[in-house]
């Protein structure tokens, strides 16, 4: 098959929960013989290895910049809107999506599935929307009264094709409010089982670990708030803040603040995705605070690292759905309750028990498995065209 993914960002220039997804899918698709492309802004020219070059082969994926790299987040904390409608003109008007099997749009930032619709007219192609998130009522509380119109580009969206894959459970109750698709179906995230078991732990120990965006709905200031409260019973403990964004600075001075600097550490994002699997074998629990999320992926690559996790019961976060009381633990949002468990898992330590039974949950999301649902969902939209 030809098959060609719409994403405005890409990974690894731009790392985060899509980019991650759509990356280890294509690398799986081409290795099995399929042609994959991939058709973004282009993050990658302004790295050294691919110095302003418009189109690359990356792990023998086909990359094609459709334009120059936006800021993706304003002064608000908010994705931007000009960024978004600066993609979707950009694939309206440069990217020839007329001779590929299947266009597999993701559903974020909405935009680029109208332009997207447009380019896939052909008889030959077909249109495929990955809905990573739908967020109905929450689009108020993200934007306001505004939200009504993020509201209804939302919901129309899911009128430009037949052909619609979920990534969790949550995403697709919530796709039900409006509208079911006559050929949906719900494929998750994965993990790389097979690189994490033989990986060494790394030589830095933590006991308290988050991996992602600093984003507002990441919601890393209640993990903050929680470790000035377990100080004051395990003085030493010691949490490690991976990743970047838009709130790094306010939550830096937060920490200076509450002075928790031999406390909380900021690490930036790693350059190599096994660095960070290291630090998972290395870490005792991991803490994934958001009160939103379209899959929460970091909770199967910590259970593959044998570590539970803690995540909050919130409406908006699919993570809860992957939580059991085998491979971790959902509390309310509610930074004091954070601390009391963390203080308690501390004490108790962690069991080689209920590490054994998160390796165990992580083999169900190996990425090898997803591929191979995506796979097949391709050829049966094709078969049955």
């Amino acid at each position: 098959m030809k098959i060609a993914f719409i994403y405005d960002t890409a990974y690894p220039w731009v790392t985060g929960g899509a980019e991650r997804r759509i990356f280890e899918i294509c690398k799986r698709l081409v290795a099995r013989g399929h042609d994959v492309h991939i058709f973004s802004l282009g993050y990658w020219m302004n790295s050294k290895e691919f110095y302003s070059q418009t189109n690359i082969t990356y792990h023998g994926i086909k990359y094609h910049s459709v334009g120059n790299p936006m800021e993706l987040y304003t002064e608000n904390n908010t994705r931007s809107i000009k960024e978004a409608i600066y993609y979707a003109w950009c694939v309206l008007t440069r990217a020839n999506l007329s001779d590929f099997d299947i266009v597999d749009c993701q559903g974020f930032p909405y935009f680029s599935c109208y332009s997207s619709a447009l380019r896939t007219l052909s008889k030959k192609t077909n249109l495929v929307i990955t809905l990573h998130e739908i967020w109905n009522d929450y689009w108020y509380e993200y934007m306001g009264k505004k939200g009504i119109f993020g509201k209804i580009i939302e919901k129309s969206i899911l009128y430009l094709t037949d052909n619609v894959i979920c990534v969790s459970q949550l995403t697709y109750r919530n796709m039900l409010k409006n509208k079911e698709p006559s050929n949906t179906t719900i494929i998750g995230n994965g993990v790389n089982t097979r690189d994490i078991t033989y990986l060494e732990a790394s030589d830095s120990y933590c006991d308290i670990l988050y991996a992602g965006r600093l984003i507002p709905e990441k919601h890393v200031d209640l993990l903050i708030k929680s470790i000035n409260k377990v100080v004051k019973v395990h003085p030493y403990v010691k949490c490690f803040i991976i990743g970047e964004g838009p709130m790094e600075n306010e939550l830096k001075e937060m920490v200076h603040s509450m002075n928790l600097e031999n406390n909380v550490f900021f690490k930036g994002f790693y350059d190599n995705q096994l660095e960070l699997y290291k630090t998972m074998k290395s870490s005792s629990v991991f803490v994934l605070p958001s009160t939103r999320e379209g899959f929460g992926i970091v909770v199967i690559e910590a259970n593959a690292c044998g570590i539970p996790v803690i995540t909050i019961n919130s409406p908006m976060n699919a993570s809860k759905d992957l939580v059991n009381c085998d491979n971790g633990w959902i509390i309310e949002d509610n930074y004091e309750e954070l601390a009391i468990l963390i203080n308690q898992l501390i004490s108790t330590g962690i069991s080689s028990k209920i590490r054994d039974k998160c390796r165990q949950f992580a083999k169900k999301y190996d990425w090898n498995h997803i591929t191979s649902l995506t796979e097949q969902y391709y050829l049966d939209i094709l078969e049955n065209k």
